[in-house]
């Protein structure tokens, strides 16, 4: 390759001229680790998810189960319209029949 020390172009500025001279550097604050959770506080706190994982997944449940369950009903009250006219016609004209013979039998014969 070649050994010339590549050069940024004129109009690129460089971080001296950025920065300046009299530039303050201040220290970056060190991160204090969080002492390690005793077993006792992850329990806690597994039960706390835990808890509020499952009143999501209640609401959730509740709202979509109703929606599923009332589609679920209408249509099988749609599909049963037609056998339910048919029962309801079977049982009418079984107790017209009935209450027309009886009316008949007790009727006297002259």
């Amino acid at each position: 390759m070649n050994d010339v020390p590549h050069l940024p172009p004129r109009y690129v500025p460089v971080l001296t001229e950025i920065v300046g001279a009299d530039a303050r550097v201040e220290p970056v604050p060190v991160a204090v680790p969080a002492p390690a959770p005793t077993p006792a506080a992850m329990e806690t706190l597994e039960d706390q998810l835990i808890h509020r994982v499952m009143q999501r997944v209640d609401v959730a449940l509740e709202r979509d189960l109703h929606d599923a369950v009332a589609s679920m009903v209408l249509q099988h009250t749609h599909a049963l319209v037609p056998r339910l006219r048919e029962e309801i016609e079977f049982v009418v004209r079984q107790a017209v029949a009935e209450a027309v013979a009886a009316e008949l039998a007790q009727r006297p014969t002259a």
